[in-house]
């Protein structure tokens, strides 16, 4: 039935989103609240199921499912929500069987950069790509891999986690991807640089206080021409590069999707990035057709994905022929 519709939660630390779907993963309704993680995973879990209900289709139209981007750890197999760091007292959460219980549909958890890949690949910048990454350089550096049109999952549902790729950085310390690029990781050393007496207007940006220096300064002083945050840009493009190097030459993508705040610093960033990546890839085979692109859906890229996972069964099911049918059908 064209009429039939779809479910997308966004479970983020700050907010809970929902949204009804048509199958073409159009957004026909949506709704907002707060997480407020702090009161407990008993009361989160209530908002979450309250905001479900919020986007019900009353018509009777046919709900083929619900599909929930979260935080990990999570297992998607199982829709166990393990641990994530942005909500308080969640442990071993099964997600998905509460949800099936409320409401007696298809549920599936994904992890939310996983969700994001889907997402992008189902409608955003690689639409029709059957080999994709999606990287998000934010607070942290999550990342989703489409191997051959189908999410990459691993085992247990925790492969894909690029930011954690380890790198030996100066003076031999072992860090990872996300400890040297993500946004608090450039904070914290333009402290650290100017704290040692190095000058740069993000002193004045902060007025002084160098705590609430932040990513979106260090790209707003790059903008500038301030010489520190430059460096800094330039070294989490390094960083990030390197990165890419190391998914080209494990996963050969046709396309490398970038996202996150940090992603905003733009074409600097990128051409850098792409600089990296043509300096230290093992040969040009592995980017001579290769493209590197900003993310295109924005803040609605874990709703459109969410939604996606009930299209492809979880991410399991081919999502471009998936999207190839629908289009036909549209």
């Amino acid at each position: 039935m064209t009429s039939d519709v779809l479910i997308g939660l966004d479970l983020g630390g700050t907010q809970i989103r929902t949204a009804l779907l048509d199958r073409h993963l159009a957004i026909l309704e949506r709704y907002e609240t707060l997480t407020l993680a702090h009161e407990g995973y008993e009361s989160t879990i209530q908002r979450v199921i309250d905001a479900i209900s919020q986007v019900l289709p009353q018509d009777g139209r046919a709900v083929l499912g619900i599909g929930v981007s979260a935080p990990g750890p999570l297992n998607p197999q199982t829709g166990i929500v393990v641990a994530p760091p942005n909500l308080a007292g969640w442990h071993n959460v099964p997600l998905g069987d509460i949800l099936h219980r409320a409401f007696g549909l298809p549920v599936f958890v994904g992890n939310d950069a996983n969700v994001a890949a889907l997402a992008e690949v189902a409608r955003g910048a690689a639409q029709g790509y059957r080999h994709a990454i999606f990287i998000t350089v934010s607070t942290g550096i999550g990342s989703g891999i489409i191997y051959d049109g189908r999410m990459l999952l691993g085992k247990d549902g925790l492969a894909a986690e690029a930011g954690h790729i380890q790198l030996i950085v100066e003076g031999g310390r072992v860090s990872s991807l996300e400890k040297e690029a993500a946004g608090p990781a450039l904070a914290r050393q333009a402290r650290e640089r100017i704290q040692r007496g190095e000058s740069s207007v993000l002193t004045e940006m902060a007025h002084g206080d160098l705590d609430k220096i932040d990513a979106r300064m260090i790209g707003d002083a790059f903008v500038q021409d301030d010489l520190l945050a430059k460096d800094l840009v330039h070294y989490c493009a390094k960083c990030v590069g390197l990165g890419i190097v190391t998914l080209l030459h494990l996963f050969n993508p046709q396309i490398v999707v970038i996202g996150g705040g940090v992603s905003q610093i733009g074409a600097p960033l990128f051409h850098q990035i792409e600089a990296t990546v043509r300096a230290h890839a093992l040969d040009e085979a592995y980017w001579r057709d290769l493209k590197i692109v900003p993310a295109a859906l924005g803040g609605d890229v874990s709703i459109i994905g969410s939604a996606a996972l009930v299209l492809t069964q979880g991410g399991q099911a081919d999502v471009t022929k998936v999207i190839s049918i629908l289009n036909e059908d549209a």
